[in-house]
Protein backbone atom coordinates (compact mmCIF):
# COMPACT_ATOMS: atom_id res chain seq x y z
CA UNK A 1 0.00 0.00 0.00
CA UNK A 2 1.49 2.79 -1.29
CA UNK A 3 1.87 6.07 0.78
CA UNK A 4 1.90 4.70 4.57
CA UNK A 5 4.96 4.17 7.04
CA UNK A 6 6.03 0.86 6.09
CA UNK A 7 6.83 0.00 10.14
CA UNK A 8 2.86 0.31 10.25
CA UNK A 9 0.84 -2.87 9.91
CA UNK A 10 -1.22 -3.73 6.26
CA UNK A 11 -4.10 -4.26 9.14
CA UNK A 12 -3.95 -0.57 10.45
CA UNK A 13 -3.54 0.79 7.22
CA UNK A 14 -6.51 -0.53 6.06
CA UNK A 15 -8.12 0.98 9.08
CA UNK A 16 -6.70 4.44 8.24
CA UNK A 17 -7.86 4.15 4.55
CA UNK A 18 -11.54 3.37 5.66
CA UNK A 19 -11.01 6.44 8.31
CA UNK A 20 -9.95 8.72 5.16
CA UNK A 21 -13.19 7.68 2.82
CA UNK A 22 -16.07 9.88 2.57
CA UNK A 23 -19.48 10.12 4.88
CA UNK A 24 -21.57 7.98 2.85
CA UNK A 25 -19.32 5.58 0.88
CA UNK A 26 -20.23 2.26 0.51
CA UNK A 27 -17.87 -0.21 1.12
CA UNK A 28 -16.97 -3.72 -0.45
CA UNK A 29 -14.42 -6.62 1.12
CA UNK A 30 -13.51 -7.32 -2.08
CA UNK A 31 -13.18 -3.86 -3.95
CA UNK A 32 -11.37 -3.00 -0.24
CA UNK A 33 -8.82 -5.81 -1.13
CA UNK A 34 -8.52 -4.94 -4.70
CA UNK A 35 -8.05 -1.60 -4.39
CA UNK A 36 -5.28 -1.60 -1.44
CA UNK A 37 -3.70 -4.90 -2.87
CA UNK A 38 -4.39 -7.13 0.24
CA UNK A 39 -6.25 -10.44 0.76
CA UNK A 40 -9.81 -10.73 1.12
CA UNK A 41 -9.25 -12.25 4.37
CA UNK A 42 -7.48 -9.16 5.64
CA UNK A 43 -9.64 -6.62 4.32
CA UNK A 44 -12.42 -8.40 5.87
CA UNK A 45 -11.14 -8.16 9.22
CA UNK A 46 -10.40 -4.61 9.12
CA UNK A 47 -14.39 -4.21 8.05
CA UNK A 48 -14.92 -5.77 11.03
CA UNK A 49 -12.75 -3.98 13.14
CA UNK A 50 -14.09 -0.85 11.86
CA UNK A 51 -17.73 -1.90 12.70
CA UNK A 52 -16.40 -2.41 16.20
CA UNK A 53 -14.87 0.97 16.31
CA UNK A 54 -18.24 2.95 14.64
CA UNK A 55 -17.16 4.10 11.65
CA UNK A 56 -19.13 1.99 9.33
CA UNK A 57 -22.44 0.56 9.69
CA UNK A 58 -24.18 -2.24 7.75
CA UNK A 59 -27.70 -1.63 6.79
CA UNK A 60 -29.97 -3.85 4.94
CA UNK A 61 -30.08 -3.91 1.51
CA UNK A 62 -27.84 -1.12 1.41
CA UNK A 63 -24.45 -2.73 2.20
CA UNK A 64 -21.36 -1.65 4.58
CA UNK A 65 -21.51 2.42 4.70
CA UNK A 66 -18.40 4.89 5.61
CA UNK A 67 -20.11 6.44 8.40
CA UNK A 68 -19.53 9.12 10.78
CA UNK A 69 -18.65 7.95 14.48
CA UNK A 70 -20.94 8.56 17.47
CA UNK A 71 -19.20 10.69 20.10
CA UNK A 72 -18.98 9.33 23.43
CA UNK A 73 -21.73 10.33 25.58
CA UNK A 74 -24.23 11.02 22.93
CA UNK A 75 -28.17 9.76 23.55
CA UNK A 76 -28.22 6.03 23.91
CA UNK A 77 -31.19 5.35 21.90
CA UNK A 78 -31.81 2.38 19.58
CA UNK A 79 -32.46 3.31 16.03
CA UNK A 80 -34.95 1.12 14.05
CA UNK A 81 -31.84 -0.13 12.55
CA UNK A 82 -30.30 -1.00 15.86
CA UNK A 83 -34.02 -3.12 16.48
CA UNK A 84 -33.64 -4.59 12.87
CA UNK A 85 -31.04 -6.24 14.48
CA UNK A 86 -31.85 -7.16 17.69
CA UNK A 87 -35.24 -9.09 16.94
CA UNK A 88 -32.88 -10.60 13.62
CA UNK A 89 -35.69 -9.13 11.45
CA UNK A 90 -35.94 -7.99 8.07
CA UNK A 91 -37.01 -4.63 6.17
CA UNK A 92 -40.34 -4.63 4.23
CA UNK A 93 -40.49 -1.17 3.65
CA UNK A 94 -39.05 2.30 5.03
CA UNK A 95 -35.88 1.97 4.64
CA UNK A 96 -34.65 5.29 4.87
CA UNK A 97 -36.16 6.01 8.02
CA UNK A 98 -33.63 3.05 9.37
CA UNK A 99 -31.47 5.64 11.31
CA UNK A 100 -34.36 7.23 12.96
CA UNK A 101 -34.11 7.09 17.11
CA UNK A 102 -37.41 5.55 18.83
CA UNK A 103 -38.07 6.61 22.05
CA UNK A 104 -40.63 3.78 23.14
CA UNK A 105 -42.32 0.89 22.02
CA UNK A 106 -45.61 -0.63 21.47
CA UNK A 107 -47.40 -3.75 22.32
CA UNK A 108 -50.45 -3.81 20.19
CA UNK A 109 -52.60 -6.67 22.19
CA UNK A 110 -55.54 -4.26 21.97
CA UNK A 111 -58.30 -2.64 20.13
CA UNK A 112 -56.63 0.06 17.06
CA UNK A 113 -59.43 2.91 18.86
CA UNK A 114 -57.39 1.96 22.08
CA UNK A 115 -54.28 1.49 20.12
CA UNK A 116 -54.24 4.74 19.06
CA UNK A 117 -53.62 6.82 22.37
CA UNK A 118 -50.25 4.74 23.00
CA UNK A 119 -48.62 5.29 19.18
CA UNK A 120 -47.14 8.76 18.66
CA UNK A 121 -44.57 10.16 16.44
CA UNK A 122 -40.62 8.14 16.56
CA UNK A 123 -42.47 4.82 18.57
CA UNK A 124 -42.53 1.81 17.69
CA UNK A 125 -45.13 -0.21 17.41
CA UNK A 126 -44.87 -4.61 17.67
CA UNK A 127 -48.07 -6.44 16.60
CA UNK A 128 -48.87 -9.52 14.54
CA UNK A 129 -50.64 -9.66 10.90
CA UNK A 130 -53.05 -6.99 11.64
CA UNK A 131 -53.12 -4.53 8.31
CA UNK A 132 -55.50 -1.45 10.17
CA UNK A 133 -52.88 -1.52 12.79
CA UNK A 134 -49.51 -1.42 10.60
CA UNK A 135 -51.66 1.63 8.78
CA UNK A 136 -52.85 3.13 12.30
CA UNK A 137 -49.02 3.42 13.51
CA UNK A 138 -47.55 4.81 10.36
CA UNK A 139 -50.35 7.57 9.62
CA UNK A 140 -49.55 8.12 13.78
CA UNK A 141 -45.65 8.59 12.12
CA UNK A 142 -44.63 5.32 14.04
CA UNK A 143 -42.57 2.43 12.58
CA UNK A 144 -43.94 -0.85 12.93
CA UNK A 145 -42.45 -4.27 14.20
CA UNK A 146 -44.35 -7.12 12.22
CA UNK A 147 -43.94 -10.67 14.90
CA UNK A 148 -44.50 -14.10 13.76
CA UNK A 149 -42.53 -13.72 10.63
CA UNK A 150 -45.66 -12.09 8.71
CA UNK A 151 -45.28 -9.62 6.30
CA UNK A 152 -47.60 -6.48 5.30
CA UNK A 153 -50.18 -5.38 2.11
CA UNK A 154 -48.24 -3.96 -0.73
CA UNK A 155 -50.33 -0.25 0.18
CA UNK A 156 -48.65 -0.01 3.77
CA UNK A 157 -44.90 -0.91 2.43
CA UNK A 158 -45.86 2.31 -0.18
CA UNK A 159 -46.95 4.14 2.50
CA UNK A 160 -43.93 3.17 4.50
CA UNK A 161 -41.55 4.74 1.57
CA UNK A 162 -43.31 7.65 1.45
CA UNK A 163 -43.29 8.24 5.04
CA UNK A 164 -39.61 7.32 5.47
CA UNK A 165 -40.93 4.78 8.33
CA UNK A 166 -39.41 1.41 8.52
CA UNK A 167 -41.86 -1.44 8.50
CA UNK A 168 -39.77 -4.96 9.80
CA UNK A 169 -40.83 -8.29 9.89
CA UNK A 170 -39.21 -10.88 13.10
CA UNK A 171 -39.75 -14.72 13.38
CA UNK A 172 -39.86 -14.12 16.70
CA UNK A 173 -43.31 -13.79 18.72
CA UNK A 174 -44.28 -10.73 20.40
CA UNK A 175 -42.75 -11.47 24.28
CA UNK A 176 -39.70 -12.56 22.69
CA UNK A 177 -39.03 -9.26 20.79
CA UNK A 178 -39.60 -7.10 23.92
CA UNK A 179 -37.53 -8.96 25.96
CA UNK A 180 -35.04 -8.74 23.28
CA UNK A 181 -35.30 -4.70 22.87
CA UNK A 182 -35.70 -4.65 26.74
CA UNK A 183 -32.53 -6.27 27.06
CA UNK A 184 -30.57 -4.14 24.56
CA UNK A 185 -31.76 -1.36 26.11
CA UNK A 186 -30.24 -2.00 29.70
CA UNK A 187 -26.75 -3.43 28.17
CA UNK A 188 -26.77 -0.01 26.29
CA UNK A 189 -27.36 1.65 30.34
CA UNK A 190 -24.56 -0.43 31.30
CA UNK A 191 -21.92 0.53 28.83
CA UNK A 192 -22.71 3.77 29.10
CA UNK A 193 -22.21 4.17 32.88
CA UNK A 194 -19.06 2.06 32.30
CA UNK A 195 -16.46 4.81 32.05
CA UNK A 196 -12.87 4.31 29.42
CA UNK A 197 -9.91 6.27 29.65
CA UNK A 198 -11.82 8.90 27.10
CA UNK A 199 -14.01 10.08 29.83
CA UNK A 200 -10.76 11.84 31.37
CA UNK A 201 -8.22 12.60 28.76
CA UNK A 202 -11.08 14.27 26.51
CA UNK A 203 -11.95 17.22 29.12
CA UNK A 204 -7.85 17.53 29.65
CA UNK A 205 -6.11 20.49 28.20
CA UNK A 206 -3.60 20.00 25.79
CA UNK A 207 -0.73 17.16 26.41
CA UNK A 208 2.26 18.35 27.79
CA UNK A 209 5.74 16.47 26.30
CA UNK A 210 9.55 16.13 25.42
CA UNK A 211 11.53 15.22 22.65
CA UNK A 212 14.52 12.47 23.33
CA UNK A 213 16.30 16.09 22.62
CA UNK A 214 15.00 18.21 25.18
CA UNK A 215 17.86 19.36 28.48
CA UNK A 216 17.22 18.87 31.56
CA UNK A 217 16.31 22.94 31.75
CA UNK A 218 13.80 22.16 29.47
CA UNK A 219 12.27 19.65 31.86
CA UNK A 220 12.23 21.96 34.51
CA UNK A 221 10.77 24.91 32.62
CA UNK A 222 8.45 23.12 31.32
CA UNK A 223 7.57 21.31 35.05
CA UNK A 224 7.20 25.09 36.27
CA UNK A 225 5.03 26.24 33.79
CA UNK A 226 2.50 23.39 33.82
CA UNK A 227 2.59 22.41 37.33
CA UNK A 228 3.57 18.53 36.91
CA UNK A 229 6.66 16.20 37.41
CA UNK A 230 6.27 13.34 34.72
CA UNK A 231 6.04 13.57 31.08
CA UNK A 232 6.04 11.52 28.03
CA UNK A 233 8.59 11.68 25.33
CA UNK A 234 7.60 11.61 22.17
CA UNK A 235 9.48 11.24 18.35
CA UNK A 236 8.99 13.75 15.68
CA UNK A 237 5.93 11.72 14.52
CA UNK A 238 4.37 12.32 18.22
CA UNK A 239 4.96 8.30 18.85
CA UNK A 240 5.70 7.45 22.18
CA UNK A 241 9.41 7.25 23.08
CA UNK A 242 9.29 7.00 27.03
CA UNK A 243 8.62 8.71 30.14
CA UNK A 244 10.87 11.13 31.90
CA UNK A 245 10.19 12.03 35.89
CA UNK A 246 11.88 14.76 38.40
CA UNK A 247 13.43 11.66 39.89
CA UNK A 248 15.07 11.18 36.80
CA UNK A 249 16.72 14.21 35.65
CA UNK A 250 18.11 15.26 39.63
CA UNK A 251 21.98 15.33 38.91
CA UNK A 252 21.64 16.26 35.35
CA UNK A 253 23.10 19.64 34.42
CA UNK A 254 20.82 22.18 32.78
CA UNK A 255 22.14 21.76 29.61
CA UNK A 256 22.37 17.55 29.47
CA UNK A 257 19.77 15.89 27.43
CA UNK A 258 17.43 13.72 28.95
CA UNK A 259 17.32 11.00 26.26
CA UNK A 260 19.90 8.84 28.65
CA UNK A 261 17.60 8.38 32.05
CA UNK A 262 14.09 7.97 29.32
CA UNK A 263 12.46 5.20 30.97
CA UNK A 264 11.74 3.67 27.34
CA UNK A 265 8.60 0.97 26.75
CA UNK A 266 6.22 2.25 29.19
CA UNK A 267 2.98 0.09 29.91
CA UNK A 268 0.56 2.29 28.25
CA UNK A 269 -3.44 2.24 27.73
CA UNK A 270 -5.71 3.13 24.98
CA UNK A 271 -8.68 5.68 24.86
CA UNK A 272 -10.93 2.34 25.04
CA UNK A 273 -9.45 1.05 27.96
CA UNK A 274 -11.99 0.82 31.59
CA UNK A 275 -11.11 3.13 33.76
CA UNK A 276 -11.21 -0.18 36.41
CA UNK A 277 -8.36 -1.99 33.83
CA UNK A 278 -6.65 1.21 34.10
CA UNK A 279 -6.76 1.79 38.00
CA UNK A 280 -5.45 -2.42 37.96
CA UNK A 281 -2.81 -1.62 35.60
CA UNK A 282 -1.22 1.45 37.76
CA UNK A 283 -1.60 -0.92 40.45
CA UNK A 284 0.04 -3.70 39.99
CA UNK A 285 2.62 -2.16 37.79
CA UNK A 286 3.54 0.51 40.76
CA UNK A 287 2.99 3.39 38.39
CA UNK A 288 1.09 6.58 38.84
CA UNK A 289 1.41 7.94 35.07
CA UNK A 290 -0.36 6.38 32.07
CA UNK A 291 0.35 6.92 28.57
CA UNK A 292 -2.74 6.49 26.26
CA UNK A 293 -1.81 5.57 22.83
CA UNK A 294 -3.62 4.61 19.43
CA UNK A 295 -2.91 2.24 17.11
CA UNK A 296 -0.18 3.51 16.03
CA UNK A 297 1.44 4.10 19.28
CA UNK A 298 1.10 8.08 18.69
CA UNK A 299 0.76 9.46 22.18
CA UNK A 300 -2.95 11.20 22.36
CA UNK A 301 -3.26 11.48 26.18
CA UNK A 302 -1.95 10.55 29.43
CA UNK A 303 -3.87 9.99 32.94
CA UNK A 304 -2.81 9.63 36.50
CA UNK A 305 -3.45 7.54 39.02
CA UNK A 306 -5.81 10.34 40.90
CA UNK A 307 -7.32 11.31 38.28
CA UNK A 308 -8.12 7.61 37.41
CA UNK A 309 -9.24 7.15 41.30
CA UNK A 310 -11.25 10.29 41.46
CA UNK A 311 -13.63 9.05 38.34
CA UNK A 312 -13.89 6.03 39.63
CA UNK A 313 -15.27 7.77 42.94
CA UNK A 314 -17.67 9.70 41.26
CA UNK A 315 -18.97 7.17 38.96
CA UNK A 316 -19.80 5.14 42.25
CA UNK A 317 -21.81 7.74 43.22
CA UNK A 318 -24.11 7.89 40.29
CA UNK A 319 -27.67 6.38 40.10
CA UNK A 320 -27.33 2.55 38.56
CA UNK A 321 -28.46 2.37 35.16
CA UNK A 322 -29.47 -0.95 34.03
CA UNK A 323 -28.50 -3.97 36.16
CA UNK A 324 -25.57 -5.74 35.84
CA UNK A 325 -24.92 -9.43 37.45
CA UNK A 326 -23.13 -7.98 40.56
CA UNK A 327 -25.91 -5.91 41.42
CA UNK A 328 -28.28 -8.39 40.59
CA UNK A 329 -26.17 -10.85 43.54
CA UNK A 330 -25.81 -7.47 45.93
CA UNK A 331 -28.99 -6.04 45.93
CA UNK A 332 -30.61 -9.19 47.88
CA UNK A 333 -27.97 -8.62 51.00
CA UNK A 334 -28.24 -5.80 53.96
CA UNK A 335 -25.37 -4.31 55.65
CA UNK A 336 -25.18 -5.34 59.77
CA UNK A 337 -22.46 -4.91 62.34
CA UNK A 338 -21.28 -7.31 65.11
CA UNK A 339 -20.81 -6.33 68.34
CA UNK A 340 -17.57 -4.45 68.09
CA UNK A 341 -18.53 -2.81 64.82
CA UNK A 342 -17.14 -5.27 62.62
CA UNK A 343 -19.53 -5.23 58.72
CA UNK A 344 -21.17 -8.53 57.90
CA UNK A 345 -23.78 -8.40 55.10
CA UNK A 346 -26.71 -11.03 55.66
CA UNK A 347 -29.17 -11.92 52.60
CA UNK A 348 -31.31 -14.99 50.52
CA UNK A 349 -30.19 -16.79 47.86
CA UNK A 350 -32.15 -16.20 44.90
CA UNK A 351 -32.85 -18.69 41.61
CA UNK A 352 -30.69 -16.60 39.79
CA UNK A 353 -27.78 -17.79 41.76
CA UNK A 354 -28.35 -21.20 41.17
CA UNK A 355 -27.18 -23.99 38.96
CA UNK A 356 -29.38 -26.25 37.21
CA UNK A 357 -28.88 -28.67 40.43
CA UNK A 358 -30.44 -26.39 42.81
CA UNK A 359 -27.24 -25.31 44.71
CA UNK A 360 -25.41 -21.98 44.32
CA UNK A 361 -23.03 -21.06 42.10
CA UNK A 362 -19.37 -20.80 43.27
CA UNK A 363 -18.60 -18.14 41.12
CA UNK A 364 -21.62 -16.61 42.65
CA UNK A 365 -20.00 -17.70 46.17
CA UNK A 366 -16.74 -15.61 45.50
CA UNK A 367 -18.89 -12.88 44.24
CA UNK A 368 -20.17 -12.47 47.25
CA UNK A 369 -17.60 -12.56 49.53
CA UNK A 370 -15.32 -10.24 46.61
CA UNK A 371 -17.88 -8.07 47.42
CA UNK A 372 -18.31 -8.74 50.93
CA UNK A 373 -14.21 -7.93 50.68
CA UNK A 374 -14.19 -4.61 48.89
CA UNK A 375 -16.79 -3.13 51.40
CA UNK A 376 -15.06 -4.09 54.71
CA UNK A 377 -11.87 -3.15 53.24
CA UNK A 378 -13.10 0.36 52.44
CA UNK A 379 -14.51 0.82 55.38
CA UNK A 380 -11.66 0.16 57.59
CA UNK A 381 -8.85 1.75 55.46
CA UNK A 382 -10.99 4.28 53.90
CA UNK A 383 -9.11 3.35 50.60
CA UNK A 384 -10.66 1.74 47.35
CA UNK A 385 -8.75 -1.86 46.48
CA UNK A 386 -8.65 -4.42 43.40
CA UNK A 387 -8.28 -8.30 44.27
CA UNK A 388 -5.13 -9.36 43.79
CA UNK A 389 -5.77 -13.11 45.03
CA UNK A 390 -7.92 -16.00 46.68
CA UNK A 391 -8.06 -19.15 48.39
CA UNK A 392 -11.59 -20.83 48.72
CA UNK A 393 -13.05 -23.50 50.20
CA UNK A 394 -16.34 -25.02 49.56
CA UNK A 395 -17.53 -26.80 52.80
CA UNK A 396 -21.20 -27.65 51.49
CA UNK A 397 -24.14 -26.49 49.78
CA UNK A 398 -26.17 -23.87 50.14
CA UNK A 399 -29.57 -23.82 48.64
CA UNK A 400 -31.95 -21.65 46.71
CA UNK A 401 -33.99 -19.27 49.52
CA UNK A 402 -31.52 -20.04 52.14
CA UNK A 403 -30.72 -17.17 54.58
CA UNK A 404 -26.75 -16.87 54.77
CA UNK A 405 -25.03 -14.03 56.97
CA UNK A 406 -21.24 -12.58 55.01
CA UNK A 407 -18.78 -12.39 57.59
CA UNK A 408 -15.37 -11.04 56.94
CA UNK A 409 -12.29 -10.28 58.78
CA UNK A 410 -9.13 -8.20 58.53
CA UNK A 411 -6.15 -10.10 58.70
CA UNK A 412 -3.31 -7.60 58.19
CA UNK A 413 -3.71 -4.11 56.57
CA UNK A 414 -1.04 -1.72 55.63
CA UNK A 415 -0.66 1.52 53.38
CA UNK A 416 -0.60 -0.97 50.44
CA UNK A 417 -2.69 -4.23 51.45
CA UNK A 418 -5.40 -5.44 52.87
CA UNK A 419 -5.46 -9.26 53.74
CA UNK A 420 -9.14 -10.66 54.84
CA UNK A 421 -10.73 -14.11 56.04
CA UNK A 422 -14.31 -14.46 54.78
CA UNK A 423 -16.72 -16.78 56.13
CA UNK A 424 -20.32 -17.85 54.63
CA UNK A 425 -22.86 -19.40 57.17
CA UNK A 426 -26.67 -20.72 57.14
CA UNK A 427 -27.88 -21.45 60.26
CA UNK A 428 -24.55 -20.86 61.73
CA UNK A 429 -22.84 -23.56 60.08
CA UNK A 430 -19.77 -22.74 57.88
CA UNK A 431 -20.59 -23.19 54.36
CA UNK A 432 -17.61 -21.63 52.58
CA UNK A 433 -14.50 -19.50 53.16
CA UNK A 434 -12.00 -17.71 51.37
CA UNK A 435 -8.50 -16.08 52.42
CA UNK A 436 -7.86 -12.73 50.41
CA UNK A 437 -5.51 -10.09 49.49
CA UNK A 438 -6.21 -7.01 47.62
CA UNK A 439 -4.36 -4.01 46.54
CA UNK A 440 -5.03 -0.41 47.31
CA UNK A 441 -5.86 1.61 44.02
CA UNK A 442 -5.50 4.91 46.50
CA UNK A 443 -2.16 7.13 45.15
CA UNK A 444 0.28 6.59 47.00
Amino acid sequence: MEGYDETVTKHEQLLRHIEELKIGSKISVRKLARETGVSEGTAYRAVKEAENLGIVITKERIGTVRVEKRPRGMSEQLTFADVVKIVEGHVLGGSEGLEQPLHKYVIGAMREEAMARYIDPGSLLIVGNRDNAHFLALEQGAGVLITGGFGTTRDVKLLADKLNLPIISSRHDTFTVASMINRAIFDRLIKKKIMLVEDITAHKPKLHTLKGGSTAGDFERLARSAGEHRFAVVDEWNRLVGIVSRADVEGLMPEQTIDKVVIRNPVTVSQQTSLASAAQIMTWEGIHYLPVVDRSRKLVGAVTRREVLEALRSAQKQPQLGETFDHLIWNGFVEERGANGELMFRGFIIPQMATNLGTISEGVLIDMMTQAAYRTAKDVTGSDHVLDNITTYFIRPVQIEDSVLIRPAILETSRRLCRLEIEILRENSLVCKGVMTMHSIDPG
